[in-house]
């Protein structure tokens, strides 16, 4: 059976206060719908309170499929045993993210609206590339916006998968999906969802349905 052409890749909020009480919640949106990876991203902070994250939640994703992805630091997602470990383009370079993760693990790397630097990642070995940011968004700081059309041609002219990123929510998936996106993920459009994180990841579901009812035939 081949994997569903556009899938949900969940990003943690930028604090993990209550560890526990996120646990449950993360437990239930998985429990919710199709969900491709789960990328922990606590940015700035200390390294054991990264490890502690990564203790208590991969266990919970990976008892359901979910790949771990630590964000930024190859070096402790290696120690940590992710799955894969996500970098950007002030972060450790994909060469040596490769090189301290292994061949088998999942790297991807941020490429903003460049098609230069998608194309620079992929010939690399890179697993992913990711695009955005395609809306606003209060998650991060996100230097560029990037137009939907990038997908498409991605798909057109690619094969590695590509990521779409930045301020999506269950209202503006569905156009996404339908314009190419392999991956789409989410942040605050599921922990902030005013129904909670499993509501969310149903309507993102419907979304990414009804946007590759909509999708033209790729290559």
């Amino acid at each position: 059976m081949s994997a569903p052409a556009c899938r949900l890749y969940l990003i943690t909020p930028p604090r993990l206060d209550d560890l526990a009480g996120f646990g449950h919640a993360l437990a239930q949106a998985l429990d919710a719908g199709d969900v491709a990876c789960l990328q922990i991203r606590l940015k700035d902070a200390p390294d054991d309170i990264v490890a502690a994250a990564v203790d208590a939640l991969s266990p919970i994703a990976q008892a359901r499929d979910v790949a771990v992805i630590l964000n930024d630091r190859p070096d402790l997602a290696a120690r940590l045993g992710c799955d894969g470990v996500h970098v950007g383009q002030s972060d450790a370079p994909y060469a040596e993210a490769r090189r301290l993760m292994g061949k088998d693990a999942i790297v991807g790397v941020t490429c903003h609206d460049s098609r230069h630097l998608a194309m620079e990642a992929a010939e690399a070995g890179a697993d992913y590339v990711a695009f955005g940011a395609f809306f606003p968004t209060t998650t991060k700081d996100a230097p560029t916006r990037a137009d939907p059309e990038i997908l498409g041609i991605w798909q057109e002219t690619m094969e590695i998968p590509c990521v779409a990123i930045g301020g999506i929510t269950a209202d503006n998936a569905a156009g996404l999906a339908a314009a190419g996106a392999d991956f789409l993920a989410v942040s605050a459009g599921v922990w902030s969802h005013p129904d909670g994180p499993a509501a969310a990841v149903r309507a993102l579901g419907a979304a990414i349905a009804q946007g590759l009812a909509q999708r033209p035939s790729l290559p």
